[in-house]
């Protein structure tokens, strides 16, 4: 009975922590673009992730996210932006560029080739 209760607190335990992984609000690192030679260049890392996860831009002023290649992962060799047809190899190019189109305010979500990583490029 004893061995019982202890598998069952386990269980429950488990799927607590499985619910919390996926399904738990966790904080975004957010960062800003920075003007260089009059535009807008915003750095992300990528090492286990997407770092800062959210990039903001102003509209209006030409902007490009600079993806920082510091991970051997084959999912993270990729960075897909659907929205605008791009589809980065970072393997390739360990310093890809992308250029955001800031004519309008809107968001440009991005992920890895496998579409387990996920950023987002925010233009307001």
């Amino acid at each position: 009975m004893l061995l019982k209760i202890i598998v069952l607190i386990g269980a429950l335990a488990l799927i607590g922590i499985i619910l919390w992984w996926f399904f738990g609000k966790f904080e975004q690192a957010t960062g800003k673009a920075k003007v260089v030679d009059g535009k807008q260049e915003g750095r992300v890392v990528v090492k286990g992730g997407y770092n800062p996860q959210v990039m903001v831009f102003k509209q209006g002023q030409p902007a490009e996210v600079v993806f920082d290649m510091q991970d051997s992962t084959a999912c993270l060799s990729h960075v897909v932006f659907e929205k605008l047809g791009v589809d980065k190899d970072l393997a390739k190019d360990p310093h890809a560029r992308v250029k955001i189109p800031t004519d309008q305010a809107g968001e440009f979500d991005y992920a890895c080739g496998m579409n387990m990583f996920h950023g987002k490029v925010i233009v307001k």
